[in-house]
């Protein structure tokens, strides 16, 4: 059953129902007592929040509390956490000390940040986990999963479909800030569908939007993680297994040679074939690949369609957003590094792991890719 929660509009209101949220959770006998505006030195804190155990053992966390948090702010906020405690722990260096995270409403993709760091964190709906060493404490608790303050006309929780796969591939390809209607001319995609995913990933955390609309941070090795899950190259509709006897090296020559008006129509290859020029991994074994014409590409490419020993995995181009800024490998088109690594994501063998150092590869080469 839903609950009725309350505006919290203000910070102070955000840290208090959090903590209220954290009390009603605690073991018997513990308890914690927020000190609002709690200076250490020249630095501030939004409040120290002193976790004490029945035998009289206490923490002192302090606590920033805000009303958004997307993942892209975490680094910067627990560095100032740090310098905090730092600055308390000079002047009592006996006192246990640790940092909160605070937050009207926590995305999933900021508790996983955080949880890896072992940062404590609680919002308002009740997803907390707080971890101590004096006194010992572990916590651990999931409220909403999804911002309840969002208001109706919720997104659909998933990345499916052609609008989907072109908004996210924009969203990858082309660094902010830029309003959704500029978007919208990025991707190609209607009004609508445009502002649902925004709205979707806005609210999983995976990019910021200004007070007047405009996408100001995209956190693309995450969006692209995340879409991973509603799309596979192989799952598609019409996608068929071929082998190529002469070998893949083969096929990429043959393929290299069509003329730019070839009847077969547009093509683009993806995979570990398109990978390899940015990230090569391992040698490759299968070979995918989006065309407007299968069955023409096919035969051009003397393929042989087979049941068992499938080396070459075709798919008719119903998502378009896969021919959308494509390369050129000696003469064969390939796909996009955002559109290769979510091709491999989800590929069988060892595709996650190529895609994972394809990944790497566009984090360390951002500016090699991202427009």
């Amino acid at each position: 059953m839903k609950r009725d929660l309350p505006t919290l509009a203000s910070e102070e209101q955000i840290l208090l129902a959090a903590l209220a949220e954290l009390s009603r959770r605690l073991p018997p006998g513990w308890s914690a007592e927020p000190q609002l505006e709690r200076a250490a030195g020249r630095l501030r804190a939004d409040a120290a929040v002193r976790i004490e155990s029945p035998e009289g053992q206490r923490t002192t966390m302090y606590a920033e509390a805000r009303r958004t948090l997307v993942t892209r702010d975490l680094r910067t906020l627990v560095d100032q956490l740090e310098s905090v405690i730092d600055a308390a722990r000079a002047v009592e260096p006996d006192e246990s000390l640790a940092p909160l995270v605070v937050a009207r409403y926590l995305a999933e993709p900021v508790r996983a940040w955080l949880a890896e760091r072992d940062v404590s964190y609680v919002d308002a709906t009740g997803n907390m986990r707080i971890l101590l060493t004096t006194p010992s404490l572990f916590v651990r608790d999931v409220g909403e999963q999804k911002d309840p303050w969002r208001g109706p006309g919720r997104p659909k929780g998933n990345l499916k479909g052609e609008s989907a796969a072109r908004v996210v591939r924009a969203l990858v390809d082309f660094r902010p800030p830029y309003s959704v209607p500029g978007l919208m001319k990025r991707a190609g995609t209607p009004s609508g569908n445009t502002y649902r995913v925004v709205d979707f990933l806005q609210e999983q955390g995976l990019l910021t939007r200004d007070d007047t609309g405009t996408i100001t941070d995209v956190q693309w090795r995450a969006l692209v993680e995340r879409w991973s899950k509603d799309y596979d190259f192989t799952a598609l509709a019409g996608a068929t297994g071929y082998l190529a006897p002469r070998g893949l090296p083969e096929l990429v020559k043959r393929v290299s040679e069509l003329p730019e008006d070839s009847p077969i129509g547009g093509y683009a290859i993806t995979g570990s074939i398109a990978a390899a020029t940015w990230e090569a991994y391992a040698p490759t074994r299968l070979a995918m690949i989006y065309a407007e014409n299968p069955d023409q590409f096919a035969l051009y490419a003397d393929l042989r369609r087979v049941d068992a020993g499938t080396n070459v995995i075709i798919a008719p181009t119903t998502q378009t957003a896969a021919l959308e800024r494509t390369q050129r490998l000696d003469g064969a088109v390939i796909v996009s590094p955002s559109q290769a690594a979510v091709d491999l994501l989800r590929s069988p063998g060892r595709g996650p792991e190529e895609g994972r150092a394809l990944l790497e590869w566009m984090e360390k080469y951002e500016s090699a890719w991202r427009q």
